[in-house]
């Protein structure tokens, strides 16, 4: 079942119910179908933004109508009229120099499909390859942003200039060395043509190399005869002997303990580009954990998205560096993450690295979710290639996945010519989050007038910023949080009421946020130094942790107190204990026991009845006033 047919079942269920929600995206569009005669503009421009930023899907014959609680879709059905507007479409845009293009290869021919007693029309929109980009209408180019096409601004299109300066230099089309079209796999490259041609006939299948020689030229699979790097991933004979480590991923699966080394496993992938995704999917997805669920007769779910994995992994290929003769590296921690090494690096403008203003604060450490490829020839082949294998993704969705929960905050650790994409087991929204949130509900409530504003959205955006300044603060960077990213009006309502504010160093283009101090502040010693003096500074690491603990509880929840349990909980979730193993936390929390009961003694802290409650917890006494006793 393909994504049109789960969308327009959706649709279905919403029309017949009577009942509205947003369906429109970053890659579907719905609009009423005009006659000729009419205005097409607004499909058109929809259309050049999904080319110019991730392709979709055009759908004709439906409308809204009504407003607020009267809001619904209506099937207005499609006006055969329409056809040559349509044909029209794939002659009507641009390049920046006003020249016609002839978009047939990214446009395929128009879907017509019954639906509820009538027909729409779908036009799907492929992406155009990054070496193409911008495509224009009218004279501007736009791109899709949530569910609106924006003008690009002037800024971005003097970008994408020096984009393609640089991409004039790839080390995709350089030669192999003496190599020529002998050295070609007819096959495989027969097999790339079938892929090409899977949505329209675009080229025939080749009889013999020689007949093929104008395909490759026109290709740059060949160029002055030579065998290039490209056609040599795609369709070389012996890619192991020709390209080196360039077609290897090495593929490792690490014990999460010596007593389970026995569970490792190592497997070296050598191949042509196309199976060389294919086996590497493979392989991580034979080596994650997966639980079942009882739909279905017993759905194998696994631990991250499959279509992240795939992306991840066809990124891999696309955006390395094949100047570098060393292979790509996927490590897989079971349970915990998985690691993705390219050879390369990120071009400067892509990374932000802004010190830290105050002592004590860590650097702000990001990655500008760009999508354009190192490789643009090469990237345009696996384009090809996911004309079956499902819609592409970037870094964007990679955040908008662990914003919705899906996956653990995503990060980036840099060697000399290294790029590594760390992928999280988990949700954002883990254990430790979910205790610091309830550790300091009445400060959150507060903010935002009620705690009732604050919703899984916005817990999800401040979660986002929270751990990547702890990630930051291990010198890894997080893809920056923008509101390309389907949150905006949650970024605007948190930095109104001051959870977030926006870093005065950054720009409008790429805005940086950080998260209010006190929503994740762990250790407050200017705050306990000033009650306690320097006794403070005498007590064990573990003792100022919990004081730290029962400060936080006492400051910014409404509960006000806090028992030595719930501080175990937040404890053992920060030093990422095993949330599973209850024998272990149990042996924790009986050692917060004791440090509890050490610092009642010693006048650090006192009991209070909890109110409404028979029980009680623990507050910070005012001061020591002189009662404390010699700590050993």
């Amino acid at each position: 079942m393909d994504d049109l047919t789960i969308f327009l079942a959706q649709l279905q269920t919403l029309i017949e119910q009577g009942k509205f929600e947003e369906l429109e995206s970053d890659t579907i569009e719905l609009k009423p179908c005009p006659s000729t005669g009419q205005d097409w503009s607004e499909r058109f421009k929809s259309v050049n933004a999904f080319l110019n930023t991730r392709g979709g899907l055009l759908i004709l014959g439906i409308k809204e109508e009504g407003r607020g609680s009267e809001r619904k879709y209506v099937v207005s059905g499609y006006d055969a009229s329409a056809e040559n507007k349509l044909s029209e479409m794939r002659q009507i845009f641009s390049d920046s120099e006003k020249h016609p293009l002839d978009l047939t290869e990214y446009l395929p021919p128009t879907e017509i499909h019954s639906f509820m007693g009538n027909r729409i029309a779908v036009q799907r929109v492929d992406a155009v390859p990054a070496q193409q980009r911008f495509i224009f209408f009218r004279g501007d180019a736009f791109k899709r942003q949530l569910t609106g096409d924006l003008k690009i601004k002037q800024a971005e299109l003097d970008r994408q200039v020096e984009f393609l300066e640089e991409i004039a230099q790839a080390r995709e089309l350089d030669p192999l060395g003496k190599e020529g079209v002998e050295c070609v796999d007819l096959d495989k490259l027969n097999e790339y043509i079938l892929q090409l041609n899977r949505l329209q006939k675009i080229e025939s299948l080749k009889p013999s190399l020689d007949e093929a020689i104008p395909f490759l030229t026109r290709k740059r699979f060949l160029i002055d005869g030579r065998l290039t790097l490209l056609g040599g991933l795609v369709c070389g004979a012996h890619p192991g002997d020709l390209l080196g480590f360039r077609a290897h991923v090495h593929g490792y699966v690490n014990a999460t303990s010596q007593d389970s080394i026995v569970v490792q496993d190592k497997q070296d992938m050598v191949a042509n580009v196309l199976p060389l995704l294919e086996q590497a999917n493979a392989y991580v997805l034979r080596n994650i954990q997966a639980s079942v669920t009882i739909s279905r007769g017993g759905t194998v779910s696994p631990q991250y998205p499959e279509s992240v994995l795939r992306e991840t992994i066809n990124n891999a290929l696309a955006h390395r560096d094949y100047s570098i003769n060393k292979q790509v590296v996927i490590s897989i921690t079971p349970g915990r993450h998985i690691e993705i090494t390219n050879p390369g690096k990120f071009r400067d403008q892509l990374l932000l690295n802004l010190a830290p203003l105050n002592q004590g604060q860590t650097p702000i450490l990001r990655v500008v979710p760009e999508t354009k490829p190192r490789n643009p020839r090469l990237a345009d082949v696996l384009r090809v290639y996911r004309k079956w294998e499902g819609r592409g993704i970037g870094m964007s969705t990679l955040v908008n996945l662990s914003l919705d929960n899906r996956l653990n905050l995503p990060y980036f650790k840099f060697k000399s010519d290294e790029v590594t994409l760390v992928l999280q087991a988990g949700q954002l929204i883990d254990a430790r989050i979910t205790e610091l949130f309830e550790s300091r509900d009445a400060y959150i409530a507060k903010k935002l007038g009620s705690l009732e504003e604050f919703s899984d959205e916005k817990k999800a955006v401040l979660a986002y910023l929270i751990k990547s300044e702890w990630a930051n603060s291990e010198g890894r960077f997080c893809v920056l949080l923008t509101p390309d990213n389907n949150h905006a009006q949650a970024i605007k309502v948190l930095e109104r009421a001051g959870l977030i504010s926006r870093d005065s160093r950054s720009t409008d283009l790429y805005p940086v946020y950080t998260a209010d101090r006190n929503l994740h502040a762990e250790t407050f010693e200017d705050e306990l130094r000033s009650r306690f003096g320097n006794a403070i500074d005498d007590l064990p690491l573990l003792w100022r942790k919990v004081i730290a603990v029962i400060y936080r509880y006492n400051s910014f929840s409404s509960k006000n107190v806090v028992s030595a349990k719930q501080a175990s909980f937040g404890l053992w979730a920060a030093e990422d204990g095993d949330q599973s193993d209850i024998r272990a936390f149990d042996l924790f929390y009986r050692k917060i026991r004791r440090v509890f009961n050490q610092l009642e003694e010693q006048g650090f802290i006192v009991r209070e009845q909890i109110r409404g409650s028979k029980g009680f917890g623990y507050v910070l006494a005012s001061s020591l006033r002189g009662t404390q006793k010699a700590l050993f």
